[in-house]
């Protein structure tokens, strides 16, 4: 037995063996902790493992090797994934500012829950008259205010999936931005439509659609995008709010608003990136 070489990557390694096992070379993987070693039973076929191995190295996610493991792959493999408890997965997806607001709106809603929508709308929405013009607070917390379980739910779900890897790449501080932006901005064009009497972080997290779409349009090399699907769905729903289709109570003009300060805060960072290419 001849041992080729070692990966730290257990799904890389499977797909190696399983390649070679398209061009009539077994070789064979020994997990040893978190370290997959690949040996070599025929050394005669030594020099032909190592060509492909550097050929594997310098793309391993070619579409060959894929089509390899679903033309070989086994369920016996093997081959085993590590399990990530819920709250280890949500810590590692999302710096601390994510986490704070996550927190703030559950703490929030929770509020409500207790003491009742009308008494929390109080201390926090938006302000409503003159007498609470100079309470700065709210014209940021109105996006803590949730009315429902799916409402909460539905937001907090997009603001991790989005907010969490953007802070994580950008820094907390271009996050604090985009919301602090976005929420001032959307409340205002909301409280025109409606009144003071809304709340949601709906239009911070259209904000952040419209920034992770554009910034991974304009310059890939970020690490922060959107998928175009995603995207789509994001313009339907806000299409599909405007003209109630739902019959849901949507703050849309919100959504329109922070989808387009979203949309100008990418446009505006990525301008030497597109003078540049």
């Amino acid at each position: 037995m001849l041992m080729i070489t070692s990966f730290d990557n257990p799904r890389m390694a499977q797909a190696f063996v399983d390649y070679m096992a398209t061009q009539g070379v077994t070789l064979t993987i020994q997990h040893i902790g978190p370290r997959s070693d690949i040996w070599l039973a025929d050394s005669a076929r030594e020099t032909q493992v190592r060509e492909a191995l550097a050929h594997f190295m310098a793309n391993p996610y070619d579409p060959r090797y894929m089509a390899a493991s679903w033309q070989t792959g086994q369920t016996g493999s093997g081959l085993h994934y590590r399990r990530y408890p819920f709250l280890t997965t949500l810590r590692q997806n999302a710096g601390p500012f994510t986490l704070l607001i996550m927190a703030a709106c559950i703490l929030v809603w929770l509020l409500m829950q207790w003491y009742g929508d009308q008494q929390v709308m109080l201390w926090l929405a938006w302000p409503w008259d003159d007498s609470v013009r100079f309470e700065l607070w709210r014209y940021f917390t109105h996006a803590l205010l949730h009315f429902s379980v799916l409402h909460i739910t539905f937001n907090l779900l997009w603001w991790w999936y989005l907010g969490g890897p953007l802070e994580k790449r950008l820094g907390s501080g271009k996050l604090l931005v985009i919301t602090v932006i976005s929420a001032l901005l959307s409340g205002y064009v909301q409280h025109k439509f409606s009144g003071a009497w809304f709340g949601g972080l709906s239009g911070v997290v259209y904000a952040l659609m419209g920034y992770c779409w554009l910034r991974g349009e304009r310059d890939p090399s970020s690490g922060i995008q959107m998928q175009r699907g995603l995207m789509a769905f994001a313009v339907i729903w806000l299409i599909a709010g405007w003209f109630d289709l739902f019959g849901l109570s949507i703050a849309n003009g919100a959504h329109a608003c922070g989808l387009a300060v979203g949309l100008a805060m990418a446009f505006v960072d990525t301008r030497n990136v597109r003078k540049r290419t």
